[in-house]
């Protein structure tokens, strides 16, 4: 079996021994490089199945990256997950507005690191038609893929239905979802707003995020706000 290809941006701030610590060997080789010049050209002429761009310390250098990796023709089509210090949700957004196909916040959990990079490496093979990247916020992980949900380390089960709320939310951070474009969203789902069977969902979904349940937040009048 072919070894998959892994570069982390940046590799001296840790995220490179994490991930050679937490995967196969024999499955992956995971290469460190430093600054965008270098990244570019590496990914130009050694494609690798996945690149990883840690933007911590937060510097423009590493959203530098995103940027030129997507938007050449050579490299755009290779999976980026970006990894942002706590509390950078600036970052987060700004890796996303420029293609990064999944985020995580420090601090790094590697069972969570090892997640994301999995499923962004499915992700690269599934068809065109399925949407949606892998979140990490805060010890949260939410994977579009396969429906799961991991808090800490703890998966937590989700209905389709609650699983629909979380992702619209989390994909927002710090932006009001209205009651109507969640109902919309998640048509089809059996989620009605004139039966408030919406505050319902919400009121299960933060039972089970438990002392996470303060990430929805009630926006009165308008309607809920994720708090990464």
């Amino acid at each position: 079996m072919e070894k998959e290809t892994i570069i982390v941006v940046d590799g001296k701030s840790g995220v490179l021994k994490m991930l050679r610590r937490n995967l196969p060997r024999e499955v992956c080789t995971v290469k460190g490089v430093f600054g965008c010049e270098k990244a570019l050209l590496e990914a130009i002429h050694n494609p690798p199945d996945l690149i990883l761009v840690d933007l911590t310390p937060p510097g423009q250098d590493g959203l530098n990256v995103c940027r030129e990796l997507k938007s050449n023709p050579k490299t755009g089509h290779i999976p980026i997950v970006i990894v942002a210090a706590k509390g950078r949700d600036s970052d987060v957004v700004a890796g996303k507005r420029l293609g990064a196909d999944g985020c995580l916040t420090r601090p790094l959990s590697p069972r969570v690191l090892q997640a994301v990079v999995e499923g962004a490496l499915r992700k690269r093979d599934q068809p065109a038609d399925i949407e949606g990247d892998i979140l990490t916020i805060n010890g949260l992980m939410i994977n579009p893929l396969d429906h799961n949900v991991i808090l800490k380390g703890k998966a937590l089960r989700l209905t389709t239905i609650e699983f629909a709320v979380l992702y619209l939310l989390a994909r927002k951070p710090g932006q009001v979802i209205t009651r109507g474009e969640i109902t919309r969203s998640v048509k089809g789902r059996d989620l009605h707003d004139t039966d408030r069977s919406l505050d319902v969902q919400i009121s299960q979904l933060r039972r089970k995020l438990g002392e996470a349940a303060g990430m929805i937040e009630t926006v009165r009048g308008a309607g809920y706000r994720f708090k990464g």
